[in-house]
């Protein structure tokens, strides 16, 4: 019975021929705790195949998945935050965003691109939470903004996948200031009669729900994604009542009204391209007589 007992004591393995599993070989789903490798992880998109959890994702993978062989042309990809208010918590403002710069390889909390998707010409704006929680600053702003005239100029639809903590509280009014100045981009967008889909992911709060995330021809979410304004500690407080469960989840606020549809990530870009198929921009000729034949079109009598 001696392979039940260590016959010999203080056998000792020497470290070189020690086997460790390599790090990032596999993953936990962090809510039903299934373990597959990474490969097959990346392979679905980083979606669980048993409980079907979306794990937050970054704009790289996103552009990965999203344009066609992971080709795309990136825009305004150098922009940075100046100081203009000289703040200082913790850190002065510069030294933080200088180390998140370091450590995340990003310069702001969001990256734009264009190229095709599912042989469709399409312009993307994604969010990365992983730079200051995805909060919203004067780049942001700016390139968002840039990414709408840029999809605006050459008559591309326009994705904004939002992924944010809201307002960025070290630039104040002008992080504030980025929710006018993207609302009226897209409404010059609209007025040119290109589509612009948003997909709102886990989280989306604060003024960017309250500006361009909730803007799109169509608002479309990822399944489980925390989609509100105020946070609930807050919101409880202030009503002085017990709020439903899950009541900011995509599903909750698909529920009641404020979302179109919700797509597994798996199913994303196929979905966009038959949205977009439907509702492909018109030649910039036929905008203007569009706009004159609603015009003069009868109104309906109530």
């Amino acid at each position: 019975m001696a392979w039940f007992k260590r016959v010999e004591k203080g056998i000792v393995t020497p470290t070189e021929q020690k086997k460790e599993t390599p790090d990032g070989l596999w993953h936990k789903c962090q809510e039903c705790k299934t373990v597959v490798t990474m490969a097959e992880h990346k392979r679905l998109l980083y979606v669980c195949g048993n409980c079907n959890y979306h794990d937050r994702i970054d704009a790289a993978d996103y552009f990965e998945f999203l344009f066609d062989h992971g080709q795309f042309t990136e825009l305004d990809a150098n922009l940075t935050s100046g100081d203009p208010l000289h703040f200082v918590d913790t850190k002065e403002y510069p030294k933080r965003v200088a180390a998140t710069e370091r450590n995340t390889g990003l310069k702001d909390a969001v990256r734009s691109a264009h190229g095709l998707s599912a042989g469709q010409p399409l312009v993307v704006a994604a969010m990365d939470f992983k730079f200051i929680g995805g909060s919203m600053g004067s780049v942001v702003g700016e390139k968002i903004a840039r990414a709408i005239d840029f999809a605006r100029q050459n008559r591309m639809p326009f994705l904004m996948i939002s992924r944010s903590g809201g307002a960025r509280m070290m630039e104040a009014g002008y992080s504030l200031m980025q929710m006018a100045k993207t609302s009226a981009k897209l409404a010059l967008l609209a007025e040119a009669g290109i589509p612009y889909v948003s997909l709102l992911t886990d989280p989306t709060t604060g003024g960017v729900t309250a500006s361009f995330a909730m803007l799109g021809d169509f608002n479309i979410a990822e399944p489980g994604a925390l989609i509100g304004f105020a946070g609930p500690r807050v919101i409880k407080e202030t009503i002085g009542k017990d709020l439903p469960k899950g009541f900011q989840s995509a599903e909750f606020v698909l529920e009641h009204g404020f979302l179109d549809f919700i797509v597994d990530r798996r199913e994303l870009k196929q979905r966009l391209a038959d949205l977009l198929g439907m509702l492909r921009p018109a030649p910039a000729a036929a905008v203007p007589e569009q706009r004159e034949a609603r015009r003069t079109a009868p109104k309906a009598h109530q």
